[in-house]
């Protein structure tokens, strides 16, 4: 969740005057304003940035139809405090103020998050110690996280997104000293197992498994809350495609999608008809969202049977089967989406790329040998190389890559 970070001892007169700069900036693009907001955002910003950044908050905040020259000192305010992920003004300045107090028990939370963060096990015990009721308490901004959900690095404010090596034995204290372990966090949020699945921090570290386990042998429930979100399908749209095969594993339950991207050919089978229909129990949405995660995910017995079972190649879920099977470098799932004439000029939705500049995208990411065998595929099928291609670095210095661009594999 993006937030601005606090300082240890935050000015609430600072961020009055700050929002009255944004105010101004938003109004007339005094420089001096300007140059506040800037600061405080990071990043170069002209009023016009400023107006189209107020007006998209107000919008998705507070259902606004905010537009033109003027910006109130409220919503400046307001503006100011959801930078810090505080739901309202009030309470921004609620927080700051307890937080200035050192046994509040907003500092005291704030503290021991910290200590999850930073693996500070002796800190962590102390606090859980001398202040038993934290393990219940939740964080005062628009997430409402317990502590569990810290040791996720994710569903949190982004500047407290890490994840310490000792992370299993931070989560295995909390969950000792009483943590609830499917507790979720803001309304329409997860559970610490499912944005564990999700996050890409302790995959990164090389724990989210011990992690799942850890919180599983807590009674955790792989499938999320009753009407939640799946944890299983989440991971797999997240890239986390090891987490949901081990969720799977551990008895999540499956649906056609998920089925489909953990490579259960079995289980995706058993949601059709002899004739090839849909049972009552999958959908068109389930198949299409399966089939996209079987092509990034290298599941090629499944890919094969969808299109046994007539999937169309061109259907397009943002991007197609193709961008994530050359994206992967997964050459037998391009060389089976070709034989069925899979489109090359189709672009996806977000960045406007091609299959090819997805397969170059993934060599850049994550090279194997497989990603130059796609290229060259996607090439020899007349995938159309830019120019451009050619000149960049990484490709330049890259022999194999060149050749795979220039048909001469």
């Amino acid at each position: 969740m993006d937030a601005k970070e606090l300082p240890a001892r935050p000015n609430l007169e600072h961020y009055r005057k700050l929002a009255n700069a944004l105010r101004k900036a938003y109004e007339s693009g005094d420089a001096a304003s300007l140059k506040r907001i800037q600061d405080h955002y990071q990043q170069p910003l002209t009023a016009n940035n400023i107006r189209e950044l107020a007006q998209r908050g107000l919008n998705q905040w507070k259902n606004s139809k905010k537009a033109g020259g003027k910006l109130t000192l409220t919503e400046a305010q307001f503006l100011i405090a959801r930078s810090h992920a505080f739901e309202s003004w009030p309470k921004f300045k609620k927080h700051i103020e307890a937080v200035l107090r050192k046994s509040s028990p907003v500092s005291k939370f704030e503290a021991t998050a910290d200590a999850i963060i930073h693996g500070d096990i002796a800190g962590l015990k102390k606090f859980l110690r001398e202040n038993p009721e934290l393990i219940r308490a939740r964080s005062t901004r628009v997430h409402q996280s317990t502590l569990l959900h810290y040791v996720a690095a994710n569903g949190v404010e982004d500047f407290r997104q890490k994840t310490p090596k000792n992370i299993v034995e931070v989560t295995k204290i909390l969950l000792k000293a009483g943590a609830e372990v499917d507790a979720e966090n803001n309304p329409g949020g997860g559970t610490a197992l499912g944005l564990v699945a999700t996050s890409v921090h302790p995959a990164r570290a090389g724990v989210q498994i011990a992690l799942l386990e850890t919180l599983l042998e807590a009674c955790a429930s792989p499938n999320g809350l009753q009407g939640g979100w799946n944890p299983l399908t989440a991971a797999l749209a997240n890239g986390r495609g090891e987490a949901a095969e081990y969720l799977a594993m551990r008895g999540a339950r499956l649906d056609l999608e998920g089925a489909a991207g953990v490579g259960q050919l079995d289980a995706v089978k058993s949601f059709f008809h002899a004739d090839g229909d849909l049972r009552a129990n999958a959908t068109r949405a389930q198949m299409e969202d399966g089939f996209m995660w079987a092509c990034q995910y290298g599941r090629t017995s499944v890919v094969a049977f969808l299109l046994e079972k007539g999937f169309d190649v061109s259907t397009k879920r943002r991007c197609t089967g193709l961008h994530w099977a050359a994206y992967g470098g997964h050459a037998d799932i391009t060389k089976l989406l070709l034989a069925r004439k899979a489109r090359l000029d189709i672009e996806d939705e977000s960045f406007g790329g091609t299959p090819l500049d997805w397969a170059l995208h993934g060599w850049g990411d994550r090279p194997t040998d497989a990603h130059y065998e796609a290229v060259a595929l996607l090439v020899a099928a007349g995938a159309t190389v830019d120019p451009k291609l050619f000149l960049e670095e990484n490709v330049r210095a890259d022999r194999r890559m060149l050749a795979a661009l220039r048909g001469e594999n």
